[in-house]
């Protein structure tokens, strides 16, 4: 069985097209990020250490995914950040990944229309005519497929965006003219929002609107920056990612420090499949609830809302069927695995407290690295040679035996190390290196606990076949609670530190789980296969289980009861 796992695995390797690891900075080389912190329009003391802090984290589980990436995340004085990234990972995913750093809100779609230029009109269309025309989501649906917020429930799901209250007002409007807003059913309603625009504001945003033009990245990265330096009481125009469609978004009604947590996921009842389903803290519980309830009354476009990162929409879905209650919500429709697991991304890591310009980016050399990696693996083959020696010498033919398991080990450990790269972004860097040599003790004890349980079978006086069998389940205990305790040291370290040391425990735990599993499936059926053979069955002197060597006893014998003797004749 384990012959066929690693030809399945040494296959798949070459069939990937990835026939190395991938390297840590370490030891590749990468690129070097330097983040400054900006200042944020009302607030001016927001850069502290724990807001720097909690960035850290977030960045830090933005790049790295499971953790075993190695990319090192790390304050440098009052205001920056400083990002590594290994050699091998996307350039421009890892720039957009560390450089999407502003605050995340909800703000409400006042109105919407294709991203290209628009004509000014004379007399206001209603927000949802001029909505009905050229909209496409991310995914590049139809208004019809877009995304859904709902309530997690597999029958019902509701879709959504919204306008507040300063918003519904004939005065607040953020449209090219002043009208009645669909479905608001009041004109002229005072507003209580303090960043209320006035007539000559609202004609200058309508003038805006109808000059920005989303297609061009010069206009969607001017659009972006602007809405990311307004403060979130404040109306903003803003573009889709894709640049496909542009927005006038109202004040914000959440923020994204109130989701709690998002995640994508494949619902088999969902006619789209994928979904992001979010869960909001309580006090961001309570504001969802009063939003959507105030969306679901409106006309679209004004029954969405936008989820706005960095001055960009990434998603608007829309609200249709009532307040979306209890702190839970999805979000369904158009969605692929990709762009539902972005999304997910986006509102669990996107709300940080600060936000950042890159104020460096430099590459990283791996000269000094690759000398230690040199000095690594020559150590390491010192160590694997003297306990090549010690086998040989030791136990003779027994250390044919624990070579050919240390190779298997070895395939194992290198097959997957090189699949896990492409598969969860594992890079190699020398505390991983120093686990995998360490490991190589690990496996080496062992043999030598199951060689010397058979020795001792022998020694009792049990020929081979039997002493095989006899001392695997005691030698198997053994085994088991030492590798317990090293997985359970390497799960610890995995968990409670950070950067490189990941890297350490990472790969101590892998090797310790392949000791099982070469253990269980490699060495104890090939000591049942060698039992059978004479040399080794017949405790040939370069076997390593010679009797008389190990002072065996001589073998116990069971004594025949005496024949019963003749009885006695009688006499008459």
């Amino acid at each position: 069985m384990i012959v066929i796992a690693m030809v399945a695995l040494v296959g798949g390797m070459f069939l990937s097209g990835h026939t190395t690891p991938r390297l840590g900075i370490d030891l590749a080389g990468g690129t070097s990020f330097t983040l400054e912190a900006k200042n944020q329009p009302g607030k001016p003391n927001a850069i502290n250490t724990a807001n720097m802090n909690t960035a850290v984290g977030i960045i830090e589980r933005r790049v790295n995914g499971l953790g075993v990436s190695e990319a090192e995340v790390q304050t440098q004085g009052d205001k920056h950040i400083i990002v590594n990234i290994p050699k091998g990972t996307n350039a421009k995913q890892a720039r957009q990944q560390v450089g999407t750093t502003a605050q995340l809100y909800f703000r409400p779609v006042v109105t919407t229309t294709s991203g290209g230029k628009t004509k000014q009109p004379s007399s206001t269309p209603s927000p949802s005519a001029s909505a009905s025309k050229g909209k496409t989501d991310k995914g590049g649906q139809s208004g019809s497929e877009k995304p859904k917020a709902s309530s997690p429930t597999p029958t019902s799901t509701t879709q959504g965006r919204a306008v507040p209250e300063a918003l519904k007002a004939d005065k607040a409007a953020p449209t090219p003219t002043p009208s009645k807003t669909p479905g608001s059913g009041e004109t002229g309603k005072p507003s209580d929002t303090p960043s209320q625009p006035s007539k000559s504001d609202q004609e200058k945003l309508a003038k805006e609107f109808a000059a920005l033009d989303c297609t061009k990245p010069t206009g969607r990265a001017a659009a972006a920056e602007k809405a990311a330096n307004s403060k979130p009481t404040e109306p903003v125009l803003a573009c889709s990612q894709k640049g496909d469609s542009k927005f006038v978004l109202g004040p914000s009604e959440v923020e994204g420090t109130d989701v709690d947590d998002a995640s994508s996921v494949f619902e088999s009842q969902n006619a789209s499949g994928w979904i992001v389903q979010l869960d909001f803290n309580d006090k961001g519980a309570k504001k969802f609830a009063k939003t959507t309830g105030e969306l679901t009354k409106q006309q679209s476009p004004q029954n969405r809302f936008a989820i706005v990162l960095d001055g960009e929409v990434v998603s608007d879905p829309e609200v249709t069927q009532g307040a979306i209650t209890g702190g839970r919500a999805t979000i369904s429709g158009g969605f692929t695995q990709q762009s539902s697991a972005d999304l997910a991304n986006v509102l669990s890591f996107g709300a940080l407290p600060l936000s950042f310009d890159i104020a460096d980016e430099t590459t990283v050399s791996a000269a000094l690295g690759g000398e230690q990696l040199q000095a690594g693996l020559i150590a390491g083959a010192i160590g694997l040679a003297l306990v090549v020696i010690y086998l040989v010498v030791y136990y003779r033919g027994l250390s044919l035996v624990a070579m050919a398991s240390l190779a298997a080990s070895a395939i194992l450990t290198y097959t997957i190390m090189v699949l896990l790269g492409p598969g969860i972004g594992f890079a190699l860097n020398l505390p991983a290196v120093c686990g995998a040599i360490v490991a190589i003790g690990i496996t080496a004890d062992s043999f030598i606990v199951y060689f010397e349980r058979i020795r001792d079978e022998i020694r009792e006086g049990r020929s081979l076949r039997p002493a095989v069998e006899r001392g695997w389940p005691r030698a198997r205990r053994t085994i088991l609670v030492s590798d317990f305790v090293s997985f359970l040291a390497a799960a610890v370290l995995f968990i409670v530190t950070v950067g490189k040391v990941k890297g350490f425990a990472f790969t101590l735990g892998l090797t310790t789980l392949l000791d099982v599993v070469v253990v269980f499936l490699f060495t104890k059926p090939l000591m049942t296969l060698l039992a059978r053979r004479p040399f080794f069955g017949n405790g040939h002197p370069w076997s390593g289980l010679d009797p008389k060597r190990l002072g065996a006893k001589p073998p116990l014998r069971r004594r025949r009861p005496a024949a019963p003797g003749p009885a006695d004749t009688k006499e008459a």
